[in-house]
């Protein structure tokens, strides 16, 4: 099939259209990055430089798809709400309406499980769950935003499925994991709450075979969304117990009470939205949220509906992340 793979540049975009050529389909990989996109085109991968806002760009790019994968976000804890929604809403509509115009077949748009986070506990969360009165930063948001469009497109009749992987991890990552490596190289991970928060994880493979499964769906799993995890829940502690041991080097927790680090949060914020500063602050209320309040979700539908199955575990994930992360320069330059 001939299939467009937007935010292509990034950790999912770039694993996708490397399964999707591999597999043998004619895909475009769409995205920012410059430098990425040269990478994938010296494998043989067709690569378009573009911008989701730009929406002529992006419905030119539609043109002659069978189908768009539609990985490509503003995704962050921290920035301008008219960033992300410029991104996220704006830049989903100009997919859709490339898709409408030059009809394409299917949509899979990739969106977050970010929208169920309340900062409380909350374990085995459906699809159909209530979402909170409201949510929990920009990003979220505008997730939520651009899935509506979604499935009112789904009603007018393009056919659509909406995917909500959670916190990816595996070769090529460069935020979640990496993020805790330096953490504890300069100083220590802060364990809020101790680190006894449970979560979901989810390798990049067992992602990458969801959007190959939503691909493939049958019409009774059109038009709705799909949680995706390893469908492992892991205590946090536990995780980086696993990590840095897999790693060989000694893991520096320092135990922090939640009340503490949300203040400590709160004031960041304060004092980067005082100063102006887009940089995100070192702790934001949101990540805090995440690392102390447990939040799993339940893949049964993905599994019933789509045929999923978490075919890498999170302990063989994390050995082949340490594998690629302990190559050096391959593995941290991207």
């Amino acid at each position: 099939m001939k299939l467009l793979v937007t935010g292509a540049t990034g950790f999912l975009g770039q694993k996708t259209v490397q399964r999707l050529h591999a597999l043998g389909h004619d895909v475009t990989a769409l995205g920012r990055n410059e430098a990425i996109g040269q990478q994938l085109e010296s494998q043989g991968i067709r690569f378009t430089k573009a911008d989701l806002r730009q929406c002529k760009d992006i419905m030119d790019a539609c043109r002659d798809m069978d189908m768009v994968l539609h990985c490509g976000a503003l995704s962050s804890p921290w920035g301008r709400y008219d960033d992300f929604y410029h991104t996220n809403v704006e830049g989903t509509r100009h997919v859709i309406d490339g898709c409408r115009t030059h009809g394409v077949k299917r949509l899979i748009h990739v969106s977050t499980p970010s929208i169920y986070f309340a900062f409380q506990d909350c374990l085995s969360i459906t699809e159909d769950d209530p979402l909170p009165r409201r949510f929990a930063n920009a990003y979220a948001h505008t997730k939520h935003a651009a899935e509506q469009d979604v499935f009112l497109a789904a009603e007018t009749g393009l056919e659509t499925v909406i995917l909500r992987p959670r916190a990816l991890f595996g070769p090529g990552d460069t935020t979640i994991i990496p993020r805790l490596i330096r953490a504890n190289e300069k100083g220590f991970v802060p364990l809020i709450n101790g680190g006894m928060a449970l979560l979901d994880v989810t390798y990049i493979d067992n992602v990458v075979d969801s959007l190959l499964l939503a691909m493939h769906a049958p019409p009774q799993a059109l038009g709705k969304a799909y949680n995706i995890t390893n469908g492992q829940p892991i205590q946090l502690k536990r995780l980086l117990d696993l990590l840095f041991a897999r790693m060989g080097v000694p893991f520096r927790g320092r135990k922090i009470a939640y009340p503490v680090a949300a203040l400590l949060a709160a004031g960041m914020e304060a004092m980067a939205t005082l100063a102006s500063r887009s940089k995100e602050p070192l702790l934001t209320r949101y990540t805090v949220g995440v690392l102390a309040k447990s939040q799993t979700l339940d893949i049964s539908a993905a599994r019933r509906e789509l045929g999923y199955e978490p075919a890498i575990s999170i302990e063989e994930g994390i050995d082949r992340f340490v594998q690629w992360w302990q190559k050096g320069a391959d593995g941290h330059s991207l």
